[in-house]
């Protein structure tokens, strides 16, 4: 493990302060009256006035915990991608990259199994119908990679900073490109098959 890694692993154990606790109740509310009202009427056709209201907020003070109605999806991807970051880090230096990218999303897939079946397959579908959604998801998922990227190139012995060579970017965008998959197979099958599964075959089928 890196120093680096620690030294986040230590700032991530400090208890945060009251300012951020109300803050992360507050987005936690509005983040639920959201889920529930783009369940029943669909994304697009729920405004941010009517999350606000539902949750006492006026419209801009909802801005300020949220820059934009697809981030109340989807604000939690950054620190999912952190913690994603913080497991690869984590694993055994002479574990191979691919395979230690496969065992860092198992932060994913767990998330996934611990939220309700039909509530998790409601937030996939919405995200694979709205193509706002699908935009802002694929941004996130960039900075994703960004953040893969220096640890899959210590593991190869390369340079991250080398644009000739591709190899680190090559297997962060790939991991990416195989959680998306296996996601979308999710949905299809309704859940039937653990999304970790369906993971591993997509892995798998490029480790062949």
């Amino acid at each position: 493990m890196s120093e680096t890694t620690r030294a986040a692993n230590q700032s991530a154990r400090k208890p945060p302060g009251l300012r951020e606790r109300v803050r992360a109740t507050v987005q936690a509310e509005v983040v639920e009256v959201a889920h529930r009202l783009f369940t029943e009427q669909g994304f697009d056709r729920t405004t941010v006035d009517q999350i606000a209201a539902e949750v006492g907020l006026s419209r801009a003070s909802l801005f300020r915990y949220f820059g934009t109605k697809e981030d109340i999806v989807l604000g939690r991807l950054e620190e999912t991608g952190r913690q994603i970051a913080a497991e690869l880090a984590a694993r055994p230096d002479d574990e191979q990259p691919w395979e230690a990218l496969r065992r860092a999303f198992d932060v994913l897939t767990r998330i996934n199994e611990a939220a309700p079946p039909e509530q998790a397959l409601s937030y996939l579908r919405m995200l694979q119908e709205t193509p706002s959604l699908r935009a802002r998801h694929h941004e996130k998922q960039l900075g994703w990679q960004k953040l893969l990227v220096p640890e899959v190139a210590r593991r190869l012995g390369a340079d991250p900073d080398r644009p000739e060579d591709p190899r680190p970017s090559a297997l962060a965008a790939a991991v990416l490109g195989c959680l998306d998959a296996a996601s979308t197979a999710w949905v299809a099958c309704e859940g039937t098959v653990p999304l970790a599964v369906l993971l591993d075959r997509a892995m798998g089928a490029l480790a062949k």
